[in-house]
């Protein structure tokens, strides 16, 4: 098992920024990217497809041959980590927004959270809320669109420009000083959200807190090293349109191959 791939996957390419700090920290290991882009965007699906969906390709990738499933999604995590849990038997990490580490940061005990629909209507965002936060002031913003702006147009267009104005707006107002970025594409837009924030605002993403939870379960199961740093990219949906974005977003050529599963 430690010279197989660990799998990670991601409605889309926000994932990019979670598998970047995986192989920063773990740098021997091969990994199998899985963008689910013929489904994006998650954010506004029901959950019953979102489970079902979700349980359908953590069983593809554990067929493949991945020795850990990374689920690079908040969305996805939201509705269907429990089931993909009971149905494979892998060290699984999931994403979920930082609201328990913002809970440790707030000064002011303001706390804003970006993230998708689907994610913040979720009972396990409810349940994360209520269990680390009910005592503070917890601003959810619902970013409908901008996941997929910051895919098709670019994370400095007009466009996604356009959408943060709006949904940074509520933030700014109630002077949150932390700021958790609750869905994987959102870090690749972070300056330009600190830029509509007043200075000293914090974000926090979940890259590196994923990376540290991966190694320990690896670590755990003995199943750390064996391979040889190598990354294999798949999509669902069309390689040469997800390639460019790739190719874009992670500063240098991955090819892509279609993967249906």
């Amino acid at each position: 098992m430690n010279t197989q791939p660990i799998a990670v996957f991601d409605s889309g390419l926000g994932g990019l920024t979670v598998l970047r700090a995986l192989r920063g920290r773990l740098p021997q290991e091969d990994f199998f990217y899985f963008a689910d882009t013929r489904f994006l965007p998650y954010g506004d699906r029901p959950e019953t497809f979102l489970k079902q969906r979700g349980v359908l390709i953590a069983e593809a990738l554990a067929k493949r041959g991945a020795k850990a499933l990374v689920i690079a999604c908040n969305t996805a995590t939201a509705a269907a980590a429990e089931a993909i849990r009971a149905a494979i038997d892998l060290p699984i990490v999931a994403l979920e927004p930082g609201v328990k580490p913002a809970v440790g940061q707030t000064r002011c005990g303001v706390i804003g959270v970006l993230a998708t629909t689907r994610t913040l209507a979720s009972e396990r965002f409810q349940r994360l809320v209520g269990n680390h936060a009910a005592h503070l002031k917890v601003i959810p913003v619902a970013c409908p669109g901008l996941a997929e702006a910051i895919e098709s147009e670019g994370p400095e267009s007009a466009v996604v420009a356009g959408l943060l104005d709006a949904f940074v707006a509520p933030l700014a107002a109630a002077e949150a000083d932390v700021v958790v970025l609750g869905c994987t594409h959102y870090p690749w837009v972070a300056e330009a959200i600190a830029r509509r924030m007043p200075p000293g605002v914090r974000l926090l993403d979940t890259g590196e807190p994923v990376a540290r939870q991966l190694e320990r379960l690896l670590s755990a199961g003995h199943l750390l090293g064996g391979g040889h740093g190598r990354l294999a990219v798949a999509t669902s949906g069309a390689p040469v349109t997800v390639n460019a974005t790739v190719n874009r977003l992670w500063g240098e050529n991955l090819p892509v191959e279609h993967w249906e599963p």
